[in-house]
C-alpha cells in the first residue's frame, strides 16, 4: 500500500482532498480570513470554504491575482461569498492597515488560517529591517492573529461557537539552526541559510499556536490555535529552489 494512503483515526489519509475532508459541513453564516489566497493553498482553501458556505476573505499581495481567483471561484460556485482585501505579511504598515479596515467593516471573524508565506529565498530584510523569511511567515501573522483577536473573541462569545486560528508551518522546523530560533542573529547576512531560516520561521509558527492555545484555554476563551504541515504539493511557494536542491528537500519535508 501507498504509505501516503494509510488513513488516520480521522478516517482521512494525506491524501485526502479538502472536499473530502468537509463534505457534509455547512458554513453558512461563518466568516474567515485566509492569508496568501491568490494561489496554490490558499485558493484551494479558499475555494472549499466557499463551497461549504463560508464568507472567505482573501489577505493577499496581488490584488490582481486575487480578481482572477474570485472571478474563477464565481464561475464554479455562483453562490460564493468571496471578497479581497490588499495585505503584505512582510509589512508591519500593512498588516495594521488590513486589521483596522477588517475591523472597520464590523464583519464577524470565526476562522483565521494564516497561510500566506515565502520559501528558501536568498537573504532580504523587510521594509521593517527584518530578514524577509522571518517577517513573513511568522511576525507578520504574529501580528495579524494580535490585532484580530478580540474580534474573534467577540465572535466567538457572541455565536457559541469555537473559534479557529490555523498556522500553516511545515515539517521543515525540524531543520532550523542548531540553537533553534536565533533572536539576536535574525538580520545576521553572514551566517544565513536560506533553508535554515525558512526552518526557524516554521518553529516560530508552531510556538506561537502553541503558547497562544494555552493563554486561551488558561483565559477560557473558546478559540483554538493549531500549526499544521500541509504536505508536499506543487505550488509557486518552490520558486526560489533550484531543481537539485529542491529534490532533496521534498525528501526532507515528506
Amino acid at each position: 500500500m501507498w504509505p501516503f494512503s494509510r488513513k488516520g483515526a480521522s478516517g482521512f489519509s494525506s491524501s485526502s482532498t479538502a472536499e473530502q475532508v468537509t463534505e457534509g459541513i455547512d458554513g453558512t453564516g461563518l466568516t474567515a480570513i485566509v492569508t496568501g489566497a491568490s494561489s496554490g493553498i490558499g485558493t484551494e482553501t479558499t475555494r472549499v470554504l466557499s463551497l461549504r458556505g463560508v464568507h472567505v476573505i482573501m489577505g493577499v499581495r496581488n490584488m490582481l491575482a486575487a480578481k482572477d481567483v474570485k472571478e474563477t471561484l464565481l464561475k464554479e460556485i455562483p453562490s460564493a461569498k468571496v471578497d479581497a482585501m490588499e495585505l503584505d505579511l512582510s509589512s508591519l504598515e500593512s498588516v495594521k492597515k488590513f486589521a483596522s479596515e477588517f475591523k472597520s467593516s464590523g464583519l464577524p471573524l470565526n476562522m483565521l488560517i494564516n497561510n500566506a508565506g515565502i520559501m528558501a529565498c536568498p537573504f532580504k530584510l523587510s521594509k521593517d529591517k527584518i530578514e524577509l523569511q522571518f517577517a513573513t511567515n511568522h511576525l507578520g501573522h504574529f501580528l495579524l492573529t494580535n490585532l484580530l483577536l478580540d474580534t474573534m473573541k467577540k465572535t466567538s462569545r457572541e455565536t457559541k461557537k469555537e473559534g479557529r486560528i490555523v498556522n500553516v508551518s511545515s515539517e521543515a522546523h525540524r531543520f532550523t539552526y542548531s540553537e533553534g530560533i536565533r533572536f539576536d542573529k535574525i538580520n545576521d547576512e553572514s551566517s544565513y541559510s536560506n533553508w535554515r531560516a525558512y526552518g526557524q520561521s516554521k518553529l516560530a509558527n508552531i510556538l506561537h499556536a502553541n503558547e497562544l492555545t494555552r493563554r486561551l484555554k488558561e483565559d477560557g476563551v473558546d478559540i483554538s490555535a493549531n500549526s499544521l504541515h500541509p504536505g508536499v504539493i506543487a505550488t509557486n511557494l518552490s520558486r526560489h529552489i533550484s531543481p537539485v536542491n529542491g529534490n532533496y528537500h521534498i525528501v526532507l519535508l515528506m
